[in-house]
């Protein structure tokens, strides 16, 4: 009743209980009224039932119905308020008479199955009461014994039928009285509830005025009037709190106007004091705004320079130089390197200390982002002979959305300081999944990576100081291993922008363990399954690796792919485990300066394999050299990359090619749509289609190509991967649900078809898969494939380079253009040979000039990687391998998150290369 004024209160409290007791004792005396009246009635009734059964039993036994007749008439008469029929039965159930004949009176029958009651009976029917009382053969009661044990004869019963309209109508009676009285109770409670409410809320209401008229600064107002009781002591309290407040009110004025003319005084200085901080605050801004441009220019500045000399050095490498001239310029790219990631750092600290470092919100996938950052790394591990290991764990997504690179920065941070400050032993890398709160709310999850090592160690006076900007564990490890001390810091920070935390765990001499945890969206998109597992699951593996970390990495991804694998240690277990043939054999080496027990175990592997994949700690080619001579199928460096080493394990399957005999040249009645982004692409696939179909429709991206669909039925589609406005994969889904086209087969034509890569198409809704770049036969293979029964328009013979008269320029491997290449990429079409260079010839111009921005620092990565792309596939269809190197190197840099500013040397080199191709392939255009 709290949220209730008092008024309601009182007079709720007033008149419940009254309702409440007036209610009960109503019913209670009405219900108790009409129960009393209930068994007057029935009393009544066998009053009359039992002398009327007595005086029947003569009549009954002369069966004289005219003297019952007068009885039962002249009874029904005399009390017919209550009576409604009487009505005499024999022994035998029959009606023997009735004072009144109705349509109900068989209700008054008994049933047959109930015998005659000794006793007067009630019966309650809906509206009645049925008094059934036996008729008892008195006549020869003198000659019963003098117990009664001897039965009665009944010879009859008489039925009474009475109304209950009497009872039923003092009932509504009394009810009605009973609510009348509890009503005047009600109003009489009503009436003295308001009266009492109006004696106690008036004087309450007035005071809560006077209140408020307080509150809002009235001080002077009073609670007048004369009250007793409690209200008095309220009114006095209420008054002497006025008086109170009122002086109260005067001392705090007397204060205010004092600190007024102090605050005066105050107010003089401190605005002589704030012109002075203007000033210098001016004057720091103005300091902060040149060291900001300093930095950025000094940035600039060096990092040119520097990736001039960083590029050039690696140019120069690749000339003929003497043994100490490479030493000088593999130390010159080593130092200049270590500058430009000093300078990289202390800009990254700048960004990062200024808020101005923006995470990218980007697809990516986890696994082959760490692996690049483990194989960048690699190098340095095998340099000290340490093992380097990796495990993911099963649970962890494929397909994630964050800033890959700065992920990669803080692995490479991480893991290069645990290489840096390790001598021997073992590092091991694990990535785990770890539930944290409400982050399954936006679809993010939260993933932990543990670096551990065997390194030096850190003590806990150190740690403490280890996350500080310009400072390391020890001031002489800077002198010793080198380093700004900014990395951790730089770490830390980006941590903390990937909402996560990061720690350690060390102890001197024994090793480090940094672990951190970040939180990534999870891509809500189906991701590609770019490893064969179908053709991994079940195939027997037998693997040796004796050391325990390498062991737990190359296990564990042989049991997620659910081979039949047998892990060797020792070489007990080796010697044992050689009783059997096997799909693959997988031998791990640790120690790369002594090679002799591998190639004893080699020797030992292959009579039992066809398949012998080397997992070695080191990245020297001629070791690698050295083992594949020795007959071995794969020769792999830890730590191990989980696609090649899938693509390693079913690489020995033999399948039939379906190339392997020449097909003739069929013209059918097909009609075809090609869709790709690159015209010179575009332009050859045509060709292509066009000796091979009767109709050739063309699209430059996938959104043309979903419109086109919607309108023309096609017989075969092919769908480029790599598209703007709308990608491969995307139109492919969206002509499969809403076209004319959903049963037609669509073609992935693409230059990345891989082992696995085709299953990921074929999962996307891909029907088949053509490689670049497109080989003739092949394309007559995927024709006749989903288009066996079309009707043959014509069979041509097969094209022969031959038949073109071109002209006869000598050409050489060191060549810039190939004309023969060009030839045989073109189909061997003279005409679309010289179409698809000058198409190339004519990009050029646009490639110089995008290259002088990028060198300017005005064109971003995602621009010149779509650039790179596209004038990459052009290239691949006309004859310039040099060129076509060059843009893969750059475009496949790009896309390893090589920042494009250090791509400069390449980028120099492409530009020169440019110009031998114009000079070359004038001949050919001539």
């Amino acid at each position: 009743m709290t949220k209730y004024g008092l008024r309601a209160q009182v007079i709720a409290y007033t008149i419940l209980p009254t309702i409440f007791i007036g209610g009960i004792l109503a019913g209670y005396f009405s219900f108790h009224r009409y129960q009393q009246a209930n068994e007057l009635l029935i009393n009544r009734a066998i009053n009359i039932a039992e002398p009327l059964a007595i005086a029947s039993e003569y009549g009954m036994q002369d069966e004289t119905r005219t003297i019952l007749r007068r009885l039962i008439g002249t009874t029904h008469r005399k009390n017919s308020p209550i009576i409604k029929s009487i009505a005499i039965f024999t022994a035998n159930n029959d009606l023997f008479v009735i004072s009144n004949y109705h349509r109900d009176y068989k209700q008054l029958r008994l049933s047959d199955d109930k015998p005659i009651p000794d006793l007067p009976q009630v019966t309650f029917l809906d509206k009645t009461i049925v008094i059934h009382t036996p008729i008892i053969d008195e006549t020869n009661f003198l000659e019963y014994q003098l117990s009664f044990d001897q039965p009665r004869k009944i010879i009859g019963y008489v039925a009474l039928e009475i109304n209950r309209d009497e009872v039923e109508l003092l009932l509504y009676r009394d009810a009605a009285v009973s609510l009348l009285v509890v009503l005047l109770g009600i109003l009489g409670s009503l009436y003295l509830a308001f009266k009492q409410a109006k004696r106690i809320t008036a004087p309450i209401s007035e005071m809560a005025s006077v209140v408020e008229k307080i509150s809002l600064g009235r001080l002077n107002s009073r609670v007048e009037g004369e009250y007793t009781g409690e209200i008095s002591l309220l009114q006095r309290g209420i008054n002497e709190m006025a008086v109170a407040m009122s002086k109260h009110h005067e001392e705090m004025q007397d204060s205010i106007d004092l600190a007024t003319s102090e605050l005066r005084e105050t107010l003089d200085q401190m605005e002589v004091q704030n012109i002075e901080l203007d000033i210098t605050r001016k004057e720091a801004q103005q300091a902060a705004s040149v060291k900001s441009e300093f930095l950025a220019n000094m940035s600039h500045e060096l990092r040119t320079p520097l990736n001039g000399v960083i590029g050039f050095a690696r140019q120069l490498l690749k000339t003929q130089m003497t043994n100490n001239q490479v030493d000088y310029l593999q130390t010159i790219e080593r130092s200049a390197g270590n500058l430009l990631n000093i300078i990289n750092d202390i800009l990254d600290f700048s960004k990062l200390e200024a808020g101005k470092l923006d995470l990218e919100h980007i697809p990516f996938d986890i696994r082959e982002c760490i692996d690049e950052t483990m194989h960048l790394l690699a190098q340095s591990a095998h340099e000290k002979n340490i093992e380097l290991s990796m495990i993911v764990g099963t649970d962890v997504p494929q397909e994630l959305v964050g800033d890959s690179m700065r992920l990669q920065q803080i692995l490479t941070n991480l893991i290069g300081n645990a290489i840096k400050f390790t001598e021997q032993g073992n590092i091991e890398v694990q990535i785990q999944r770890i539930e944290k709160e409400d982050t399954h709310k936006n679809n993010n999850i939260g993933l932990k990576f543990i670096i551990s090592d065997t390194g030096i160690g850190i003590s806990e006076n150190q740690q403490k100081q280890l996350f500080e900007a310009f400072g390391q564990a020890d001031s002489s490890i800077t002198r010793q291993y080198g380093g700004t001390g900014l990395g951790l810091v730089i770490t830390q920070k980006l941590v903390h922008e990937m909402k996560g935390t990061i720690d350690l765990v060390s102890t001197p001499n024994i090793g480090s363990t940094f672990w951190f945890t970040i939180e990534v969206e999870k891509n809500t998109r189906t991701p590609l399954i770019s490893l064969p597992l179908e053709r991994l699951s079940g195939r027997v593996v037998l693997a040796y690796e004796s050391n325990e970390y390498a062991v737990r990495s190359c296990a564990q991804l042989l049991n997620h792919w659910n081979t039949d694998v047998t892990i060797t240690e020792t070489e007990l277990q080796w010697t044992k485990a050689l009783n059997q043939r096997y799909d693959s054999i997988v031998i791990g080496h640790s120690n790369n300066t002594n090679i002799r027990p591998l190639l004893n175990r080699i020797e030992q592997a292959k009579p039992h394999t066809d398949n012998i994949i080397v997992l070695l700690n080191s990245s020297d080619p001629s070791v690698y050299e050295q083992l594949m001579d020795t007959g071995i199928t794969h020769c792999l460096s830890k730590p191990i990359n989980h696609k090649n080493f899938a693509n390693a394990l079913v690489s020995n399957e033999t399948t039939p090619s379906r190339l392997q005999i020449s097909l003739p040249l069929q013209r059918k009645n097909i009609n075809v749509m090609a869709v790709d982004d690159n015209q010179a692409n575009l332009k050859l696939i045509s060709a292509m289609l066009t000796d091979r179909v009767n109709r050739v429709t063309t699209c430059k991206n996938g959104q043309e190509a979903v419109e086109h669909a919607k309108q023309v039925p096609f017989d075969i589609i092919f769908m480029d991967i790599q598209m703007p406005v709308l990608d491969g994969v995307s139109a492919c889904a969206q002509i499969k649900k809403d076209s004319l086209n959903q049963e037609s087969p669509i073609i992935a034509v693409t230059a990345h078809v891989l082992p696995g890569e085709k299953e990921q198409f074929l999962q996307k809704g891909m029907d088949d898969c053509l490689a670049k770049p497109i080989d003739e036969q092949a394309l007559q293979a995927i024709i006749n494939k989903w288009a066996p029964n079309a009707k043959i328009l014509e069979v041509l013979p097969t094209t022969n380079i031959a038949n073109h008269p071109v002209k006869k320029i000598e050409t050489s491997n060191n060549k810039s253009f190939d004309w023969s290449l060009a030839l045989k990429q073109s189909a061997g079409k003279a005409d679309l040979a010289k179409e698809m260079l000058l198409m190339l010839l004519n990009e050029f111009n646009d490639i110089r000039d995008i290259a002088n921005k990028v060198m300017l620092n005005e064109v971003a990565n995602e621009q010149l990687t779509q650039v790179i792309h596209k004038f990459h596939g052009g290239c691949s269809y006309s004859g310039v391998p040099k060129l076509k190197n060059i843009a893969g190197l750059i475009e496949k840099e790009l896309k390893l998150g090589v920042s494009a500013e250090l791509l400069e040397p390449e980028l120099l080199e492409l530009l020169d290369e440019l110009d031998n191709v114009e000079e070359e392939a004038q001949d050919y255009l001539s």
